[in-house]
C-alpha cells in the first residue's frame, strides 16, 4: 500500500444490495471494486492486489471460508486484512473465520459507521505494515534495494528462468577508485556520491521486474529478467554513461577526473543444467566454478569474474562473462568487452 496512492478495497459478496451498502459505507476512503462470486473474487484479488477485503461468508459454489483459506495460503496475501461481513452471529462461526486468518468479523445488520471505523483502522495498520516491510528491504543510505531484497529477487528470478528456460542477466557495478574518493573528499562526500550513483542507476533501470540493489560498500547489483547478453551489454553501457553524466569530480582517480564505474555482466542460457566453466588467465582467480549446486550464487560468481576483468582492462567499462553450454568439457572463460 503506497501512501501516495489510494487504498484498494475488494468486496466479495453475491448480494448486489450488500455490495452497494458496503461501497457507500467506505466511500471516499479507498478505490472500491467488487466480485459476486468466490472464484471471481480470488481472480480479482490476484489481478488488482487489494489492501483490504470485505468478504461474505455464504456464497454459492465457493463460500467465504474457502476463499479466505485459499487467499491466506498464498504468501502474496498473508498480510492483506480480510474482514468477514455476514449475517452469521454464531461465535463458533466467528472463531472459524478468525482461525482462517481473518482480522475482523462484522455481523449484519450493522451500522455504516461501524464498518467505516473498522475499515479505517485495518487500512491504517496495513499501511504501517507495508512501510515497515519497505524499510526492511531498502538500503537506508542510497534508497536502492538492500542485499536481503536482492537475494530474494535473484532467487525468485533464477527459479523462474529455470522453469521457463528464459534469459536472466546480472550486472555488478563498482565505483572506480572509491577509497581514493573518500580519502580525498571525505566520507560525507563519499555518501553523497553513492546516493547520486544509486539514483542514476535506478533512473536507467525501468522495466517491471528489474532491480537495482546495493550489493555492499561501493558496489551495486542490477537484476535483469528476460534479458539476453546483447541487451545486457547495452544496459551496462547506459548505466556507465548515466554515472559519467553526473559529472562528479574525482581528483584521486587514475581513470578519469570524474566518477566512473566498472561493470561485470553474467547471463545464463536457456538450459541452466549445462553450465560448467573455468576461469583462465594469469591474472584471473584460479579454480573451477561448476554448477554442481546450481543456484543464483553461480550467476553472482560469474558477474564478479567479469567485473574483475573490466577493472583489469582499465576500468570505466563493462565485461560480460559468456556462459558455455558444453557439459562434457570445461569451458574457457569468454569475455565480451564494452569499452569506453
Amino acid at each position: 500500500m503506497n501512501s501516495l496512492l489510494p487504498a484498494r478495497i475488494l468486496i466479495i459478496d453475491d448480494d448486489v444490495g450488500t455490495i452497494r451498502w458496503l461501497s457507500a459505507a467506505v466511500k471516499g476512503m479507498a478505490e472500491v471494486f467488487f466480485a459476486t462470486s468466490g472464484d471471481a473474487g480470488i481472480a480479482m484479488a490476484r489481478s488488482r492486489a487489494p489492501d483490504l477485503i470485505l468478504l461474505d461468508a455464504e456464497m454459492p459454489d465457493l463460500d467465504g471460508f474457502a476463499v479466505c483459506r485459499i487467499l491466506k495460503s498464498d504468501p502474496a496475501f498473508s498480510d492483506v486484512p480480510i474482514i468477514f461481513v455476514t449475517a452469521h452471529s454464531d461465535p463458533h462461526i466467528e472463531e472459524a473465520a478468525l482461525d482462517l486468518g481473518a482480522v475482523d468479523f462484522i455481523t449484519k445488520p450493522s451500522s455504516a459507521a461501524i464498518v467505516k471505523a473498522r475499515v479505517r483502522s485495518h487500512l491504517a495498520l496495513k499501511q504501517k505494515t507495508d512501510e515497515l516491510r519497505r524499510l526492511a528491504t531498502v538500503d537506508p543510505l542510497t534508497g536502492a534495494s538492500n542485499r536481503r531484497a536482492m537475494d530474494a529477487c535473484l532467487s525468485t528470478e533464477w527459479r523462474r528462468a529455470c522453469r521457463s528456460r528464459s534469459n536472466l542477466a546480472l550486472i555488478l557495478v563498482d565505483v572506480d577508485h572509491f577509497k581514493r574518493f573518500n580519502d580525498h573528499y571525505g566520507h560525507q562526500a563519499g555518501d553523497e556520491c553513492l546516493r547520486a550513483t544509486a539514483a542514476a542507476l535506478m533512473r536507467t533501470v525501468r522495466r517491471p521486474g528489474e532491480m537495482v540493489a546495493r550489493y555492499g560498500g561501493e558496489e551495486f547489483a542490477v537484476i535483469l529478467p528476460d534479458c539476453d547478453e546483447a541487451n545486457a551489454l547495452r544496459m551496462a553501457e547506459r548505466l556507465r554513461q548515466a554515472v559519467i553524466a553526473l559529472h562528479i569530480p574525482h581528483a584521486g582517480s587514475e581513470t578519469e577526473p570524474r566518477v566512473t564505474v566498472s561493470l561485470g555482466i553474467a547471463g545464463g542460457p536457456s538450459d541452466w543444467g549445462q553450465i560448467v566453466f573455468t576461469s583462465v588467465g594469469e591474472s584471473e582467480p584460479e579454480g573451477d566454478i561448476a554448477m554442481s549446486k546450481r543456484g543464483p550464487e553461480q550467476l553472482i560468481a560469474a558477474a564478479d569474474l567479469a567485473l574483475y576483468a573490466a577493472k583489469r582492462q582499465g576500468r570505466n567499462q563493462a565485461a560480460l562473462r559468456r556462459w558455455s553450454d558444453r557439459s562434457a568439457e570445461k569451458a574457457p572463460l569468454q569475455f565480451s568487452q564494452a569499452k569506453k
